[in-house]
């Protein structure tokens, strides 16, 4: 499909999510935020789904689609169950409180809702070289301004292990992971797999051996952080599923609930 000229990220992130999104049953409500000017919400809404953008900007939106004022670091002006997917395209490195946000997503959801969440692939083996060159990410290369703070600058980086931490402790469970686009630049980096697999394999096998019940989560991220979505991919696509109850998993049960990564 080609681009909106209102996607406002990075090439095919909105192609892959809503071919997964739009894959799953009994979608009929979804959020996007933030939405800014409003592309993934109007692609809902042409398929027949009841569809709101919320974001802080204001916009005067296609037919179908309900714009919302939404703070993303405060709570959601939305009912409890009220959505059946939400989707964050490129917004969870921008917030202060990401916990807090996802703490919400999972509030607005039904149980069994969907969410999704896009972010820059700081896991990809060329963002970890660069990391180890200079101290900063890919889609991060310089310092912020610190005497122009704004809502656009990348404050929250998340690797695919801490972001599948933010949502297994706030009531999700990662059931897919995917990505935009697959560079050539990136897989220059392929070489570094082998070594990247062993180095992260000793150092996980090292630190469980006081604790043998981590080792089924470690070993769940071990794979998926080897797959080609998370090693040459450009943005990380986080699929998952509204638990049933609000709680922290054992890491017997946050390993057996990981990710399928394609």
């Amino acid at each position: 499909m080609p681009r909106n000229e209102h996607e406002n990220a990075s090439p095919r992130i909105h192609d892959a999510v809503a071919a997964w999104l739009f894959a799953q049953d009994g979608v009929r409500r979804v959020l996007d935020v933030p939405a800014g000017m409003g592309a993934f919400a109007a692609r809902c809404a042409q398929r027949g789904i009841e569809a709101f953008a919320g974001d802080v900007i204001e916009h005067r939106d296609g037919p179908g689609v309900t714009r919302v004022h939404v703070d993303l670091n405060g709570r959601l002006p939305f009912d409890d169950g009220f959505f059946d997917a939400v989707v964050c395209i490129e917004g969870i490195e921008h917030l202060q409180r990401p916990f807090d946000f996802v703490r919400e997503c999972r509030r607005v959801l039904r149980t069994g809702g969907l969410l999704v969440v896009t972010t820059p692939n700081i896991s990809a083996l060329r963002s970890r070289w660069r990391w180890l060159l200079t101290g900063f990410h890919n889609k991060q290369k310089t310092p912020l301004d610190e005497g122009d703070p704004n809502p656009l600058h990348h404050v929250n980086m998340t690797s695919y292990a801490m972001g599948r931490y933010l949502l297994h402790t706030q009531g999700f469970r990662v059931v897919d992971v995917r990505t935009n686009r697959y560079k050539a630049t990136a897989l220059l980096y392929a070489p570094l797999a082998p070594l990247s697999w062993l180095a992260t394999w000793l150092t996980f096998r090292h630190e469980t051996r006081g604790e043998p019940a981590q080792w089924p989560l470690h070993r769940e991220v071990l794979r998926a952080m080897h797959k080609a979505p998370l090693l040459f991919g450009e943005t990380m696509i986080l699929c998952a599923v509204a638990a049933p109850q609000l709680h922290a998993a054992s890491p017997a049960q946050l390993g057996a609930a990981g990710a399928a990564v394609r």
